[in-house]
């Protein structure tokens, strides 16, 4: 492998391990503060890509207010769906969490094949975004490759500044290490609750919509992503939103290289590394927290 594909791979790596710590995040947050196994959670962003498809003859070439507009309705979407169903779990085992959110899958998938069919969809990038730059000489990197890995670096940060840096992430993290202190100082819990979860749909829906121009649009989109974010959690450790960016980084690096050098076995890769974290850690990389 010479220096260009190495370079190539390496970039690949990273917009991809942080397009899923999108995705994971959301996912950690929803289980580290409210204690739901949510398996819906690739629906969510599902969503996310079926609404940038949807979305992309409305806007056109202003994919960034395509964006804006996208995280704005999954965020309401995920209250309202908190209110009606999820609430109604924190007191439940969690065999009913399961068996609701995976009710859940099922609802949601046969109406987006109502919605849209069972075909696959293409969302072409904005032609702002069209090329890319060479690498090495003969090779080139897609500019849209780089804007998702800005983007993402960009709400990674931003999630950081709320948790660590402003009052609402002062709750989240009270709340997620004791909500009846947090209950008994006066905070409304089942409101806080319903923010962090449309927060989580609203970064599962963002990760849709940026990787939707890069792996096109089909039914059950969502499975094949639900799997490798709890893989990332149990890596990451549970709760843990910098454990959930190492980890998502690290599977991004594994699996990309593994394509490379061990096609017949890539698959395997990553749950030989969570199998390898779990016996060295079986709290995962980070202890619970952010």
């Amino acid at each position: 492998m010479d220096t260009a594909t190495f370079l190539v791979q390496c970039l690949n790596a990273v917009q991809y391990g942080l397009l899923l710590f999108l995705v994971a995040s959301g996912l950690t947050l929803i289980f580290g503060i409210m204690g739901v196994i949510n398996l819906a959670h690739g629906s969510f962003y599902m969503l996310g890509a079926y609404l940038a498809f949807a979305l992309a003859p409305w806007f056109g070439d202003w994919f960034v207010t395509r964006l804006v507009v996208g995280v704005a309705l999954a965020a309401l979407f995920g209250y309202v769906l908190e209110w009606l169903f999820f609430s109604f779990l924190y007191e439940r085992d969690h065999l009913q969490q399961v068996l609701l959110t995976y009710a859940l899958i099922l609802v949601f998938e046969e109406l987006r094949s109502l919605a849209f069919g069972n075909d696959v969809h293409g969302v072409t990038a904005p032609s702002w975004l069209a090329g890319g730059f060479r690498v090495g000489g003969l090779m080139e990197y897609p500019w849209y490759r780089v804007f998702a890995s800005a983007a993402c670096l960009v709400v990674a940060l931003a999630l950081y500044a709320v948790v660590n840096r402003t009052r609402l992430g002062m709750m989240i993290r009270a709340g997620a290490s004791n909500r009846d202190m947090v209950r008994g100082l006066g905070v409304d819990i089942r409101r806080l609750y319903r923010i962090v979860f449309a927060g989580g749909v609203a970064l599962a829906a963002l990760a849709g919509m940026i990787a939707a121009p890069l792996s096109s649009v089909y039914p059950g989109m969502g499975s094949s992503v639900l799997i490798i974010c709890f893989v990332v959690v149990v890596i990451g450790g549970i709760g843990s939103i910098t454990g959930a960016l190492i980890a998502s980084l690290l599977v991004g690096f594994v699996d990309t290289f593994g394509k490379v050098f061990f096609a017949e076995w890539s698959g395997v890769g990553v749950y030989v590394l969570m199998a390898i974290v779990l016996v060295w850690r079986p709290e995962g990389l980070m202890k619970r927290g952010f």
